[in-house]
C-alpha cells in the first residue's frame, strides 16, 4: 500500500513542545500531496482523495494555495532525509484514531463490524468526522450501520434483541455487554443530528435502574472504562475498584429519561391490568370494523376457532394475571422494566399448556398488538418531539462548526 524509501526516515518533532511526531503506519504515502496532523500522528495523503469525497476540503483547497504552507514552521526533522519537502500541513483538532478511521474509509470504503463496543468506537468517530467535514455518503452509511443496533422499527428491535440473547448464551455474560452504552449513543445522536437513533437508545437505557445508570458498579453492564480513551479496552474485571468517568446526559435528556422510565413502568402495570379482562383479549382474535355509532360488527374468519371452555379460560387468565403480578411487579424478575419483553413473553404463556387454542391464539394476537402500540408510543414517552415543531432544542439544525 505504501512505497517506502530504503533509508530510515527522519525523526519528526513539534518545534514548540519538542514532542516526537509519528507517521501513521498505513496512511503515509510517499506520493501524498498533503500532510494532516491529529494529536501526535501524521497522515500523508492525497488532496485529490480528500476533495473527491468532501466539499469542505474541496472548498478549502480551492480558496487557498496549499503549496504556500510552510511545513517547517510546525514540524522539524532530525537524523534523516526530509521526505516531505514542499508538502503542506493541515492541523486537525480531532482524535488521531478517528482521523485514521475516516481516511481508511475514504480510501478503502467503510468496513464496519457487528455493532459491538469496539465497532462503536470506530463508527462513532467516522460519523463525527464525516458530519464535520461534510462527507455525506459516509455519514449515511455510518448511521445506517448504527441503526441495525439502534433501530426505528419493532422488527429491527426484535432482531437486535435476538442477537443480544445469542451473545448471552454463547458467552454466559449479559447481552447488554455486546452493545455500547446507550448513554454514549444518545450523546452521539445529539452531536451529529441523528434523531432516528434516539428512541431505541432511550428505551434501552430505561430498562436499567437509576443506580445502574448514574452510579454503576463493576458488575453493571453500563460500567465501562474511560470513554475518553483512544484505544479500545474491554470492560474492567470485577476486582476493579476505581470507577470510570461517567458518561453524562444533558439536563434535558436526563429529564426525558425520567419521564420515559415512568411511562414504561406504567405500561407494564397497564398490561397486567388489561389481562384481567379476559373477554377483551378473546375479542382481540375477532375481526371487526367500527361504524360511526361506535359499535363493532364482528365476524369470525373461516379458520377462527371458538373458545371451548369460557369458565376454564377465565380461570387461566386470572392465574396468568397473578403470575405476571408476582413475577414482574413483586419479584422484579427479568423483563420487569421492559414492556416489550413482557408482552412478548406473556403472549406465549397460554399456548404452552392450554387446551383452548382459540384463547391461546387471541392472547398471542393481543400481545402482538400491544407490542406494536407500545413501540409507537416510545418517542412520546421520552418527549423526543417530531417534525411539527416539538423537536428537542438540543438537536443540531446546521452543520457543525469546523475548527482546523
Amino acid at each position: 500500500m505504501n512505497f517506502r524509501q530504503s533509508s530510515k526516515p527522519a525523526a519528526l518533532f513539534d518545534p514548540e513542545t519538542g514532542a516526537e511526531l509519528h507517521r501513521h503506519p498505513d496512511l503515509w504515502f510517499d506520493d501524498g500531496s498533503v500532510i494532516c496532523r491529529a494529536e501526535d500522528i501524521l497522515f500523508r495523503i492525497h488532496i485529490s482523495q480528500m476533495c473527491r469525497h468532501s466539499p469542505f476540503f474541496r472548498d478549502m483547497f480551492s480558496i487557498g494555495n496549499p503549496s504556500n504552507s510552510v511545513l517547517g514552521s510546525s514540524i522539524y526533522s532530525k537524523g534523516g532525509p526530509n521526505d516531505f519537502e514542499n508538502c503542506p500541513l493541515i492541523e486537525l483538532h480531532d482524535k488521531a484514531d478517528d482521523v485514521g478511521n475516516l481516511f481508511v474509509a475514504l480510501y478503502d470504503g467503510p468496513h464496519f463490524g457487528n455493532n459491538d463496543q469496539d465497532d462503536f468506537r470506530v463508527v462513532s468517530g467516522v460519523l463525527r468526522l464525516s458530519t464535520k467535514y461534510l462527507v455525506d455518503s459516509l455519514r449515511e452509511k455510518a448511521i445506517a450501520h448504527l441503526s441495525t443496533a439502534w433501530p426505528s422499527t419493532l422488527k429491527g428491535w426484535d432482531a437486535r434483541e435476538d442477537v443480544a440473547r445469542a451473545y448471552e448464551m454463547e458467552t454466559g455474560t449479559s447481552g447488554a455487554r455486546l452493545y455500547p452504552s446507550p448513554l454514549a449513543v444518545i450523546n452521539l445522536a445529539r452531536e451529529v443530528d441523528a434523531p432516528a437513533l434516539l428512541p431505541s437508545a432511550f428505551f434501552d437505557l430505561s430498562r436499567y435502574t437509576y443506580p445502574q445508570i448514574f452510579d454503576p458498579c463493576a458488575q453493571d453492564p453500563l460500567y465501562y472504562p474511560s470513554s475518553s480513551s483512544n484505544s479500545p479496552s474491554p470492560p474492567p474485571s470485577l476486582s476493579s475498584t476505581s470507577p470510570p468517568p461517567p458518561i453524562c446526559l444533558s439536563l434535558g435528556d436526563t429529564q426525558r429519561l425520567c419521564l420515559g422510565k415512568e411511562a414504561s413502568q406504567h405500561a407494564i402495570t397497564s398490561l397486567i391490568q388489561s389481562m384481567s379482562n379476559s373477554q377483551s383479549i378473546r375479542n382481540s382474535g375477532l375481526h371487526g370494523s367500527m361504524h360511526q355509532s361506535g359499535h363493532y360488527h364482528h365476524h369470525r374468519s373461516s379458520s377462527a376457532a371458538i373458545c371451548i371452555s369460557a369458565a376454564a379460560c377465565r380461570k387461566d387468565f386470572s392465574e396468568l394475571v397473578d403470575l405476571a403480578t408476582k413475577h414482574y411487579l413483586f419479584d422484579r424478575e427479568r423483563g420487569y422494566s421492559d414492556p416489550l419483553y413482557m408482552a412478548d413473553e406473556i403472549g406465549g404463556l397460554k399456548s404452552e399448556a392450554s387446551e383452548c387454542k382459540a384463547c391461546a391464539k387471541s392472547l398471542e394476537t393481543w400481545a402482538m398488538r400491544e407490542r406494536e402500540r407500545i413501540w409507537r408510543l416510545i418517542p412520546t414517552w421520552f418527549r423526543l418531539g417530531s417534525d411539527t415543531g416539538s423537536a428537542s432544542p438540543e438537536r443540531t439544525c446546521s452543520p457543525p462548526v469546523v475548527d482546523i
